[in-house]
């Protein structure tokens, strides 16, 4: 955890040097217009680029203020991708119980796509998108309760 921290600060710092980099390229580009007062500081800089730079610097910092609050909290406590002894097996959680054989994850995707295809083209199709969405959330929720898999 450690060294993610250690990544996200330097991806911080790189953002803020391009920062400061694109500032500068820009005011040596229009310096002659400056220095001869024909435009201000704020014409000659392209905000555009300028700012997303800064908000790159502000959301990797972010990230790197979480992660490094976040190894503070394990009180000491090595996390197995930090260790250089560890297998792939040590970091493994348990996510759940999954179901390889099931159809209804397909049929929730095709009432997302139905729904967004209501939003894009038509929106008369959106009741057979929520329809297909119901139906398929009631289908998955329920798999497991009728047929070869009922428990």
């Amino acid at each position: 955890m450690k060294s993610n921290t250690v990544i996200w600060w330097l991806i911080s710092a790189f953002f803020l040097a391009m920062a400061v980099v694109y500032l500068g390229w820009h005011l040596v580009i229009h310096w002659d217009a400056l220095s001869a007062g024909e435009i201000t500081f704020t014409k000659a800089v392209e905000w555009t680029g300028f700012i997303p730079l800064l908000f790159g610097v502000f959301m990797a910092g972010m990230v790197a203020f979480f992660l490094g609050r976040w190894h503070g909290s394990q009180k000491g406590v090595e996390l197995a991708a930090d260790r250089l002894d560890a297998d792939i097996d040590d970091d493994d959680p348990e996510l759940g119980e999954f179901s390889p054989w099931s159809w209804w994850p397909l049929a929730l995707g095709a009432a997302a796509a139905l729904g967004a295809l209501a939003l894009a083209v038509g929106i008369f199709i959106l009741p057979f998108a929520v329809a297909l969405l119901v139906v398929s959330l009631v289908g998955w929720v329920y798999e497991y309760y009728r047929g070869n898999f009922a428990r």
